[in-house]
């Protein structure tokens, strides 16, 4: 199954993590609806306009145990199949702060998060998308002095 042109289920759903574990990481007919939505929305055109090359997915729906297990928010959008992580080191050929400022500049989206990294590159980008009333938000995420992770405001 298709979740878009260029994502498919296995890797929409595929987690270390879930598998090490016995997790199960079956997103139910309304995630997968959300998924198709904001693969379609926003991974798409942003693969279009960086000249259709690979760019990898790292983590896209998690079922509530495996964010748990994972630490995640407790409010996460992907466990409603809505927000995905996005990392140009799979493959290479584009950045991870190129996908960032398109997608910043370009896409319809609820939260946009530069994370972590460096000033000049974060270490993958998370993007979200609800169905109605998408916030725009632009964070960037860090690890403070008790090394959990923190959110400021992005500022162009």
């Amino acid at each position: 199954m298709k979740i878009s042109k260029h994502i498919n289920y296995k890797e929409a759903t595929k987690s270390i993590t879930a598998k090490r574990n016995g997790i199960d990481n079956t997103p139910g007919k309304t995630q997968v609806s959300n998924m198709r939505r904001i693969a379609g929305k926003v991974f798409e055109p942003l693969r279009e306009a960086m000249g259709s090359i690979p760019i990898g997915v790292s983590s896209f729906f998690r079922s509530i145990e495996l964010n748990r297990k994972i630490g995640g928010s407790a409010n996460s959008q992907h466990c409603k199949g809505e927000a995905m992580d996005i990392d140009a080191d799979i493959y290479g050929g584009v950045t991870n702060a190129e996908i960032f400022h398109w997608l910043r500049k370009n896409a319809i989206f609820d939260q946009l998060i530069w994370e972590f990294g460096t000033d000049q590159e974060p270490d993958w980008v998370h993007v979200s998308r609800v169905e109605k009333s998408n916030r725009g938000e632009v964070l960037v995420s860090y690890r403070g002095a008790d090394n959990k992770a923190h959110y400021k405001y992005y500022k162009a």
